[in-house]
């Protein structure tokens, strides 16, 4: 069952990001989290009883429960099965609802290659190289094609997020309640993954994109990653220097960081600043013969927006180059402490993440300055 998210949430929830952003006092993000909450609660009401309604009045079959049997059982036994003592794993069909919602609707994730490891904590990591060479046939063997595994790399950075379900929300179809339940947890975690993706240090998280992993710095049993340099300057202020510039780009990530040379073309993704997309995307709009218009940046380089991003900068990377990788499931349990909240049941759910580009040279950071006056490549409509 898909949640119809009214703008009230929607609202609420661009608060609780900006708070998060901004990394403000744990408790107002705490009670921007909770606003969000208190309105994703009011929209599964309100369209359970819509739905209720229409069953009413137009005589129609009480819909079936779309859960599998084990959502079912899950779900509908949630406070009962849920301890305070046990994590106990969401049922696998609502894992991978929670990993589409997350590629699906949140480009960014989509575009990195987020891939899910499953129930597992370790992944496999693999670069490719080597040379072919001609010889004779059966002939000595000249060359050979090298794939370089290395050893499985754990997902280490454990990400928990607070899921509260109100008791009243427990006399409404299961199928609400997961609704509600897999919705709360894919907001919440699509917002810290994100945020990492892009600027995580490190400490406990993911290395960001813009992190430059070849200067970690160890502090007890922490290793922090700098922010790294910008390369240079995007101005978009005329075609030509649209081109020059994002010449530098595709040429920066063209090398690897031993000095081999990399096939980047159409893999190049560039991440905006939602503000800042609008700008970048008029310098690049182009009305063309039929009177239409059409946006399109030079090498195919595509654009991502993304809330993590710094306004004024922009992030590039090499689609493949970056692993992010969620694993171990997704665990619950009944939080075990209290706290003053009334006639809500309180969970944690918990994911593994891991996130790191290949190399140094597989992102990049850029200042961005467009010109006010920038006259972009929009062109006038050619007579007929």
């Amino acid at each position: 069952m898909k949640l119809q998210l009214s703008d009230s949430f929607k609202d609420a929830r661009q608060a609780f990001i900006d708070a998060v952003k901004a990394n403000e006092d744990v408790n107002i993000q705490g009670e921007a989290y909770g606003e969000m909450i208190d309105e994703l609660a009011e929209t599964v009401r309100e369209q359970a009883k819509s739905d209720a309604e229409a069953v009413v009045k137009q005589g129609l079959a009480v819909q079936e429960s779309s859960l599998t049997p084990e959502q079912y059982r899950f779900f509908n036994e949630i406070d009962k099965e849920v301890g305070y003592k046990e994590e106990k794993l969401l049922p696998e069909t609502t894992i991978n609802e929670i990993f589409e919602d997350l590629t699906t609707e949140h480009p960014l994730l989509n575009a990195i290659g987020m891939r899910s490891a499953g129930p597992r904590v370790k992944f496999l990591c693999s670069e490719t190289s080597g040379v072919a060479v001609w010889g004779k046939i059966f002939g000595e063997i000249k060359g050979q094609l090298d794939a370089a595994f290395s050893e499985d790399t754990e997902i280490t950075n454990k990400l928990t997020a607070f899921v509260v379900i109100p008791k009243d929300l427990k006399d409404l179809n299961v199928n609400w309640i997961e609704a509600f339940v897999r919705t709360q947890i894919t907001e919440a975690f699509s917002v810290a993954i994100e945020l990492a993706f892009v600027d995580g240090d490190g400490n406990d998280k993911p290395i960001g994109l813009n992190r430059d992993i070849k200067k970690g710095s160890v502090s007890g049993e922490v290793t922090t990653y700098p922010k790294k340099e910008a390369e240079g300057t995007l101005t978009f202020a005329t075609p030509r220097a649209t081109v020059n510039e994002l010449t530098k780009v595709m040429k920066y990530h063209s090398t690897k960081e031993n000095g081999h040379s990399l096939n980047v073309s159409g893999k190049v993704v560039m991440v905006v600043n939602p503000e800042n997309k609008w700008e970048v995307e008029a310098q690049h709009t182009v009305l063309n013969a039929n009177g239409v218009y059409v946006t399109a940046l030079p090498f195919n380089i595509q654009i991502v927006e993304s809330i993590a991003q710094p306004i004024n900068e922009v992030t590039t990377f090499i689609k493949g180059r970056y692993d992010a990788v969620i694993g171990g499931g997704v665990t619950v349990r009944k939080y075990d402490q209290a706290l003053p909240i009334e006639d809500m049941d309180l969970y944690t759910a918990k994911q593994f993440v891991f996130g790191k580009a290949k190399d140094s040279k597989s992102t990049a950071v850029w200042t961005l300055d467009i010109p006010e006056d920038a006259p972009g490549t929009t062109i006038d409509t050619p007579e007929a």
